[in-house]
């Protein structure tokens, strides 16, 4: 008797050990790069609160006023293609009740845009395509993939330099899990601008250039761990001027305890944190996971099949019927 080999026993022995070379590919391979930072992105984040803004036609500090923060980040496609990183456009405008709703704007209380450079997989700053201002540190709009406990250099814009957030450990945003952290920026001078000698205590001078002050009572962060979507965050911007060489505040342009991610905003980045950090799971853990085991069942199963095989008789050797004497093999 011998044994052959059935193709079904060859395929499941070629398909487990296809899915048992595929399992670390996808892990090692092919999650850490579908782990980058789009290109097409266009969001938009919405912050209230309430604090005391300069009103340009009273010409006076008024409290208690209602703020809205309004940051909208574009993707610009064609010189992230061209270099190879992804470059972000972002408009950040502060506006009162009295400014919004704005066809421009430029009409209100604040409006800053900006382009942000940055290595689609590290998500550190890259200086390149226009870049405004020179930013750096380790994060700004969101967190590098896969955050870790620890404190990180945040760029703070009107700062213009970076904030060190640490890390407070976890808290629920919408019903999800991120990481927090938390920071703050003490009083310091940010630059100048020429205003009425009136507005920082100097009456008798027409114009001055007086100093521009900027602190925050506090920043706090709740970022997706896997994808460092920012999912939930709150400032507290305290922008002020005083005459020159001053030791204290003569006028306050902006000041908020508490100005945050209003509850659609969060809503809508927890969504997409479940989404994206659900995409990188599969790839990255599901998937390999599933293959591994599947491919080491199919495998074994192949290799018992291959080993135990079909019997078949083996063909009887035909016999000489014409008396003819067969030669004998010799050396």
């Amino acid at each position: 008797m011998r044994r052959t080999t059935s193709p079904f026993s060859l395929v499941l022995l070629g398909l487990g050990t296809f899915l048992l070379v595929l399992a670390p590919l996808l892990a090692w391979y092919v999650e850490p790069r579908a782990a980058v930072n789009p290109i097409d992105i266009d969001t938009t984040a919405v912050y209230t609160g309430r604090g005391s803004v300069f009103d340009t036609d009273r010409i006076e500090t008024v409290p208690d006023r209602k703020i809205t923060v309004t940051q909208r980040v574009r993707g610009n496609v064609e010189d992230s293609e061209r270099s190879g990183n992804a470059v972000w456009d972002v408009t950040t405008t502060v506006d009162t009740d009295k400014s919004l709703p704005a066809a421009d704007p430029h009409d209100a209380l604040d409006f800053v845009p900006h382009r942000w450079v940055m290595d689609r997989k590290t998500t550190r700053p890259v200086h390149c395509c226009g870049e405004k201002p020179y930013i750096e540190g380790e994060a700004y709009l969101k967190f590098p993939f896969d955050v870790q406990k620890r404190s990180y250099q945040w760029w703070d814009n009107t700062l213009g330099d970076t904030v060190v957030l640490r890390y407070r450990g976890t808290a629920k945003i919408q019903g999800y899990t991120g990481y927090k952290f938390t920071g703050s920026v003490p009083p310091t001078k940010t630059g100048t601008r020429m205003v009425p000698g009136s507005l920082v205590d100097q009456k008798n001078r027409p114009q001055v250039l007086a100093e521009e002050w900027y602190s925050n009572h506090g920043f706090e962060l709740v970022v997706d761990q896997a994808t460092g979507r920012v999912l939930y965050a709150q400032t507290g911007p305290k922008r002020t001027l005083r005459a020159p060489g001053g030791k204290k505040d003569a006028a306050v342009l902006l000041d908020s305890r508490k100005v945050s991610f209003t509850t659609a905003t969060q809503k809508e980045a927890v969504r997409q944190a479940k989404k994206d950090s659900g995409q990188l799971r599969m790839v990255g853990t599901t998937l390999p996971i599933g293959a591994a085991v599947g491919g080491f069942v199919l495998a074994v199963a192949g290799g018992v099949l291959v080993a135990r095989g079909r019997k078949e008789p083996e063909s009887p050797v035909p016999a000489d019927t014409s008396g003819t004497p067969q030669p004998t093999l010799t050396m």
